[in-house]
C-alpha cells in the first residue's frame, strides 16, 4: 500500500520549509508569487491532498454538519436532505447523513459517530418522544435543531409542518366527498408524525359532528411501501370493506394502492386513498394520488440555516420554532366520480 504524499514531501520537491507550503496553503497571500508557485508545482506534480479533517480539529473549527433521518430510503427524506446539502455547501459546511431506520439503537450509535467527529451541529428527526438523542448531543455541548419534529423547547431550534393540520385536510377531504368509512394507515405511535396525523384526522371527524366510528386506525411496524402491502392484504381479507383509506405518508399509500389494483379493486370507485408528503412518486402512480403536500426542501434548507447560525455565533443565537403549514393537493385516487344519469326510456 503507497503511503499518501505528506507536507513533507511537498516541501522537500519545493525546496522549502514546511511552513511555507502551510502558508501556501492557508495564507497564500503572504508567500512570494514564484515561491508560491513552485509549490504548487510540486502539490500537483506529486498528488498532494491535504488532510482537512486534522486541521480542522488542530483548529477547533469544524465545518462538517450531522444529518439524522428516519429513513433514507423515503424520498421525503432525499427532498428534505437536498435542501440541506445545498445550504450547507453555500456556507462551506459537507452533511454527514445518517440513516436511523426508526430504531433507537441506530440512532444511538449515530450520535455517538457524530459526536466524536466533532461535527459542527446536528440536525435529526428523533425516533422516540424522549429526545435522549437529542439531550446526549446538547450534554457535550453541540448545536443540534429538530428537524420534522415540533418543540416547545426554548433551548432548541425546530422546523416541522404542522402534522395535526394535515391529517385534518386529509380526513375532511374524505368527509365532504361522501367516504363513510375511512381506515387510516398508521406507522408506530412512537413516532410523532404518525400520532400528530391521528390526532387531526380525528379532529376532522369531530368537526364535521360525525361519530368517531366512521375512522379506524390501523397500525403498521414501519412507514414503508412493504407495510402499506400488508395493509392492504389485511383490508381486502375483510367481509366489510373500508370506502377509503388515508396513509400517514405516501410511501404506504402506494403500497395500498398497489395490492388493490393488483386486486381488481377500483380507485376510487371502490375504495379512494389519500397519502402523506406529496412525494415525485405521487402524481406518477397509476392513479395520481391525493397527498397533503411539505415543502420538503425548504424543511431543509430552513433547519440547516438555523444551525449554522447557532454554530457560528452562539451566544447571539435565538432559537427558533419554524412550522409549515400543510396544503392538500386533490388527484384522482379520491375524487368521487360522477356516473352519467340513465336516460328514461320512452
Amino acid at each position: 500500500m503507497v503511503s499518501p504524499v505528506s507536507i513533507r514531501d511537498v516541501a522537500t520537491r519545493a525546496k522549502v520549509s514546511v511552513g511555507t507550503v502551510s502558508n501556501v496553503l492557508n495564507r497564500p497571500e503572504v508567500v512570494a508569487p514564484a515561491t508560491r508557485d513552485r509549490v504548487m508545482g510540486a502539490i500537483e506534480e506529486l498528488g498532494f491532498v491535504r488532510n482537512d479533517a486534522a486541521r480542522q480539529l488542530r483548529s477547533g473549527t469544524p465545518r462538517a454538519i450531522g444529518l439524522v433521518v428516519l429513513d433514507v430510503g423515503n424520498p421525503f427524506f432525499t427532498d428534505v436532505a437536498r435542501g440541506v446539502e445545498d445550504t450547507a455547501s453555500e456556507a462551506g459546511h459537507a452533511v454527514i447523513l445518517c440513516n436511523s431506520d426508526e430504531s433507537p439503537q441506530r440512532e444511538a450509535r449515530h450520535v455517538e459517530l457524530l459526536a466524536e467527529q466533532r461535527v459542527h451541529g446536528v440536525l435529526i428527526t428523533p425516533v422516540d418522544t424522549d429526545l435522549a438523542a437529542v439531550r446526549r448531543l446538547r450534554d457535550r455541548g453541540m448545536s443540534v435543531v429538530l428537524l420534522d419534529h415540533p418543540t416547545t423547547d426554548p433551548d432548541l431550534c425546530a422546523v416541522a409542518v404542522d402534522d395535526r393540520a394535515g391529517g385534518e385536510l386529509a380526513v375532511t377531504h374524505l368527509l365532504a366527498e361522501g367516504y363513510e368509512r375511512i381506515v387510516m394507515v398508521n406507522g408506530p405511535s412512537r413516532i410523532h408524525q404518525a400520532r400528530q396525523r391521528h390526532e387531526g384526522a380525528l379532529d376532522a371527524v369531530r368537526k364535521a359532528g360525525r361519530d368517531e366510528g366512521v375512522l379506524e386506525e390501523l397500525r403498521v411496524p414501519a412507514l414503508n411501501v412493504v407495510s402499506g402491502q400488508r395493509a392492504a392484504e389485511q383490508l381486502l381479507a375483510r367481509s366489510a370493506r373500508p370506502d377509503a383509506v388515508f396513509c400517514a405518508n405516501d410511501l404506504l399509500a402506494l403500497g395500498v394502492l398497489q395490492v388493490l389494483v393488483r386486486a381488481g379493486v377500483r380507485v376510487p370507485e371502490d375504495i379512494a386513498i389519500v397519502g402523506y408528503d406529496d412525494i415525485d412518486f405521487a402524481a406518477a402512480a397509476a392513479v395520481p394520488l391525493t397527498s397533503v403536500r411539505q415543502p420538503r426542501q425548504q424543511i431543509g434548507r430552513t433547519a440547516a440555516e438555523l444551525v449554522i447560525a447557532e454554530t457560528m455565533t452562539p451566544a447571539e443565537h435565538e432559537h427558533k420554532h419554524v412550522l409549515f403549514a400543510p396544503e392538500l393537493v386533490v388527484r384522482e385516487s379520491s375524487r368521487r366520480v360522477q356516473r352519467p344519469r340513465r336516460r328514461a326510456r320512452d
